[in-house]
C-alpha cells in the first residue's frame, strides 16, 4: 500500500511539469547539454557554461537564464534577462530586471534593479534598494548607496544647486 501510495504521489507531482520542463540539467555549452536551452529548469542546472530559463540552484563557471527565472546562481560569471532571488558571482549582469541581492566584483543592471548590490563596482541603469561597493553608480537612484564613491545622475540636489555639489558623494549617497 506504501508503495502504491509513493507511485501515485511521484506520478502526481510529474505531472506538473510540462513537456519542455525538466528538474536536472548539465552542459558543458548552451548547445551541448542534455536538455536544449530552451527547456525551462525546474530544479538543479549543473554547468560549464548553462543558458536556460529555470526557477532552479544554478551552480556552474557561466549561468546564464533566458526569459523570466528565478532561483539561486553561484558560479564566475552570472547573466540573465530578468531573474528574481540570489546571484554571486565574479560578475553579475542582468538585462531587463532583477529583484533581489546580486554579490559580485562586479554587478550590472541595464534595465530596473530592485534589491541589494554588494560588490566592488556596482551599475544599475533604475536602482531600488542599496548599492554598497567601492563604487556605486545608478543613472535613477531611489534608495541609498554606499562606498568609497557614489554617484546617482537623478540625486535632485544636483539640479538645485550644480554649483555647489557634484553627481557624486564618498561614502553615502541617497535619493528618494
Amino acid at each position: 500500500m506504501k508503495k502504491l501510495f509513493l507511485i501515485a504521489a511521484l506520478a502526481a507531482s510529474a505531472t506538473g511539469l510540462q513537456a519542455e520542463d525538466s528538474v536536472f540539467q548539465a552542459s558543458l555549452t548552451p548547445d551541448i547539454a542534455v536538455y536544449s536551452k530552451t527547456t525551462q529548469i525546474n530544479g538543479l542546472a549543473l554547468s560549464i557554461w548553462g543558458e536556460n530559463p529555470q526557477s532552479a540552484l544554478a551552480l556552474g563557471f557561466v549561468n546564464g537564464s533566458r526569459g523570466e527565472s528565478e532561483g539561486l546562481s553561484w558560479g564566475l560569471v552570472n547573466y540573465a534577462d530578468s531573474y528574481t532571488g540570489v546571484a554571486w558571482a565574479f560578475a553579475n549582469i542582468s538585462q531587463q530586471k532583477f529583484y533581489g541581492w546580486q554579490n559580485g566584483v562586479v554587478n550590472y543592471s541595464q534595465g530596473t534593479y530592485t534589491g541589494l548590490q554588494t560588490g566592488f563596482v556596482n551599475v544599475t541603469q533604475d536602482c531600488h534598494g542599496l548599492q554598497a561597493g567601492f563604487v556605486n553608480y545608478s543613472e535613477n537612484l531611489r534608495g541609498v548607496q554606499l562606498g568609497f564613491l557614489n554617484i546617482a545622475m537623478n540625486n535632485p540636489w544636483f539640479n538645485e544647486l550644480p554649483d555647489k555639489f557634484a553627481t557624486g558623494f564618498p561614502f553615502v549617497n541617497w535619493s528618494f
